[in-house]
């Protein structure tokens, strides 16, 4: 619901009234009861929060990766996992002797 702003002709009582849009615009001043005339107002700005706003939010790691290297910087690796020897089965059978 919009804040809509009034002034009142006669005494010059400038206020804000939060009011839906389907509601009637006020007449009278709430201080003297002389007509107010309902200004004109320049509205509220937009708030973006969160991400998603903005070009950069949706570039791809492909793109980000060119541009490094564009600049000199060296990309970001990933980190390679340790190489782990694998335990060799024992082909040795039981009952058997070097």
């Amino acid at each position: 619901m919009p804040t809509y702003e009034y002034e009142c002709r006669k005494c010059g009582h400038r206020f804000e009234e939060f009011q839906s849009m389907k509601d009637a615009a006020l007449t009278v001043c709430p201080k003297c009861g002389g007509e107010l005339k309902r200004l004109i107002g320049t509205g509220a700005g937009f708030i973006f929060k969160g991400s998603g706003f903005y070009i950069t939010d949706y570039r791809s790691p492909g793109y980000t990766e060119k541009k490094k290297g564009e600049s000199g910087e060296k990309p970001a690796e990933k980190p390679k996992p340790e190489a782990k020897p694998e335990p060799k089965p024992d082909s040795k059978k039981k009952g058997e002797s070097p």
